[in-house]
Formats: C-alpha cells, sequence, structure tokens
C-alpha cells in the first residue's frame, strides 16, 4: 500500500462502519426505552421487557402487548421446560387483543399480531 493510500482506507473504513451504525441506529428517544438484556441469560427480545424466549425481565411491562407477554411469562415453567397449552392460548388472547385494540399504535399492532400468531405454533404440554 502507498503512502498516499494509508490514511484512505481507514477513512474509507470509519465512513463505511458510520454508515451500517447509523442505518441500523436507534433515536435517542426509543433508546432510552430500550429494556434490558443480559446476554449471560441467553435472552432475545421481541419487543418490551417480556416478549420473547429467555425472558423474565425484573423490570415492569411497557405496554399492553409486554403484560400479555409477562402473564406468559408467569404462567410458563422455568427455562427448558415446555409451557401447557392454556399458556401459549391466553398468550394468543391478550395479544391477539392488542392487535386489534385501534387505540393502540400501528407499530404495536403489527407486533402484537406476530406475537399472537407465534402463540398458536409454540409447543406445549
Amino acid at each position: 500500500m502507498s503512502d498516499a493510500e494509508r490514511p484512505f482506507r481507514p477513512l474509507v473504513t470509519r465512513l463505511a462502519l458510520a454508515a451500517a451504525l447509523s442505518a441500523a441506529a436507534i433515536p435517542a428517544a426509543r433508546a432510552q426505552e430500550m429494556p434490558y438484556v443480559n446476554p449471560d441469560r441467553g435472552t432475545f427480545l421481541i419487543h418490551g421487557n417480556y416478549c420473547g424466549p429467555g425472558n423474565r425481565s425484573p423490570r415492569p411491562p411497557i405496554d399492553a402487548l409486554d403484560v400479555a407477554c409477562m402473564h406468559h411469562d408467569i404462567c410458563s415453567p422455568p427455562r427448558g421446560q415446555i409451557p401447557t397449552c392454556a399458556c401459549n392460548d391466553r398468550l394468543h388472547a391478550e395479544a391477539e387483543a392488542v392487535s386489534e385494540d385501534p387505540g393502540q399504535p400501528q407499530s404495536l399492532r403489527d407486533t402484537a399480531g406476530f406475537v399472537a400468531d407465534t402463540a398458536l405454533v409454540l409447543p406445549c404440554r
């Protein structure tokens, strides 16, 4: 690499990294709402503090969909065990109600619909 290329390459790398990060960036106001995620527990959040596998958050739910997911977590057995079909049915019903509530933001309704549909295919006993 020539001396003329050396300063250019780090600049291009930094610009590419900045573009990638800004494209995926969460607006500052939304970043403050981000739920607690503990990678040591292997959590994966779909929404809020409770919606997603492995979550039993110590934080309060952020909205009606998160309450539905919290109810599912409370109803479900400890991690690694399959929940009852009644727990999954409750999650489906509660998330479906959120998805059909015209008073909720459309983005929340869409996510609630996804969670409700997913509850129908979750394994249960």
